[in-house]
């Protein structure tokens, strides 16, 4: 990540919502608890152990002196919020506390989503649903998400938009997230046109996150960054003009006696190198030479055609990266995030939300809570400006952290550890490994 000088660091300090004395946006869990079985879920993988539960009357209360500065509000985690009976009374008392321009909005499988319930949602304030969506296709839809079908969606569409008449609620927004993967990559662009058609402002689109090593076959992101892509696609060019076959470089890395061609080859790549610590630019070389272009260039077409639908439709669609962003930073902690569970334990980020096992970086890591207190034992104020915590977003900010995507040397005992205690930077805080700083996962934020 970029590392800041101290005068520019504290300097950025005084302005950025991270260091204010409250929160800027709050992401809290109705539930834990879910009513289907996505197959990309963590709760359906080995080593998830969420320990489920519903956002209780006294946790919520426990929020109230954040209200008042919240820019957002929202209220999901790794459950289906619908199905707290108490959804309606949380927006209500958050939507009267929270400032004008303010919002508050969550994500749904919509499967719950009646027209009573829609009335209800738009009644006590919601400003935002997004709906998950996975495939325009019915039988696609329906394998991944396991229990639910197209048809259930489209319902959920109609009552809201219903809603919106009944409630004189024009301004509510209506929204999609579809989940890349190899399977469903080629039906985004069909998929906002039908939601287009059917009342959908905004679609939010994330790629897969691997839970489970099987997931690697269906991811459709590629880890090498995009400006080593780009640096190793021109000096590939290069190669190619001057007749070098640098594709030969690890078959003859260690040969003890070299040819001039091959020497060729060796001082080629190391130029290559050469150039990219001088941009302060990770190379994988041994990905890099895997690389399926045809597949980026793929992913590039639809991505393309899918924007041109969005112009078209007048949707609001947010991309990720096709490939990781070689520029990392934490948009949670910058613009001021905390994420409380429905048990009231205080966290960062999504990340490091809930225990589970990732294989995001193509290898297995434990990725562990990290928790700062509980709201119903220390205030959220108390918790969010606590020394602990503090110092952990100005760590964070400093973006001074490794590439372990990258790293030649992945996976390590560092990052593979069953409990994270610190990096080959000696920071004690596990982004180096974190894909969201990278823009390959999007949530409603």
């Amino acid at each position: 990540m970029r590392q800041c000088t101290a005068a520019a660091f504290s300097q950025f300090q005084a302005t950025e919502p991270a260091f204010l004395e409250y929160p800027s946006k709050l992401f809290v869990e109705a539930t834990s608890r879910c009513n289907l079985n996505c197959v990309m879920c963590m709760k359906q993988n080995s080593g998830g152990s969420v320990r489920d539960g519903d956002l209780s009357p006294e946790i919520f209360q426990a929020l109230e002196p954040a209200l008042a500065n919240l820019d957002a509000l929202v209220l999901n985690g790794v459950g289906e919020p619908l199905i707290n009976t108490r959804l309606e009374q949380y927006i209500s008392h958050a939507k009267s506390r929270m400032p004008n321009g303010s919002w508050i909005g969550f994500q749904s499988n919509g499967l719950l989503l009646s027209h009573l319930r829609a009335i209800s949602l738009l009644d006590a304030g919601v400003d935002k649903i997004c709906l998950s969506m996975d495939g325009v296709d019915a039988s696609t839809f329906s394998a991944i998400r396991a229990g639910s079908e197209l048809a259930d969606l489209e319902h959920a569409c109609k009552a809201l938009l219903s809603a919106k008449v009944a409630c004189r609620r024009p301004e509510m927004e209506i929204g999609v997230e579809f989940v890349v993967m190899r399977d469903n990559l080629a039906q985004l662009p069909a998929a906002l046109s039908w939601a287009a058609e059917r009342g959908v402002a905004f679609a939010i689109v994330s790629h897969l996150h691997p839970f489970d090593e099987p997931h690697l076959e269906n991811c459709s992101y590629d880890l090498c960054s995009d400006e080593a892509i780009t640096l190793f696609q021109c000096w590939q060019s290069k190669a190619d003009l001057k007749g070098v076959e640098i594709g030969r470089y690890f078959d003859i890395l260690w040969n003890y006696k070299k040819s001039t061609e091959e020497r060729r080859i060796i001082d080629f790549v190391a130029a290559m190198k050469a150039d990219a610590q001088q941009r302060g630019i990770t190379l994988d070389l041994k990905r890099l030479f895997a690389m399926n272009t045809a597949r980026i260039e793929q992913s590039q077409g639809i991505f393309e055609e899918a924007v041109q639908v969005a112009r078209n439709t007048g949707i609001d669609l947010r991309l990720p990266e096709i490939a990781r962003r070689e520029k990392r930073g934490c948009g949670f902690v910058e613009k001021g995030s905390a994420f409380v569970s429905w048990d009231g334990g205080m966290h960062p980020c999504y990340h490091l939300w809930h225990p589970c096992r990732s294989f995001a970086n193509g290898w297995e890591h434990a990725v562990q809570p990290r928790v700062f207190g509980n709201v119903a034992e220390r205030g959220v104020l108390e918790i969010w400006n606590s020394e602990e915590f503090l110092r952990y977003r100005q760590n964070v900010l400093r973006h001074d952290y490794p590439s372990c995507a990258e790293c030649n040397t992945s996976p390590c005992d560092l990052v593979q550890a069953e409990r994270f205690e610190q990096d080959c930077y000696v920071n004690t805080e596990p982004c180096g490994s974190c894909l969201w700083s990278s823009g390959v996962f999007r949530c409603l934020d």
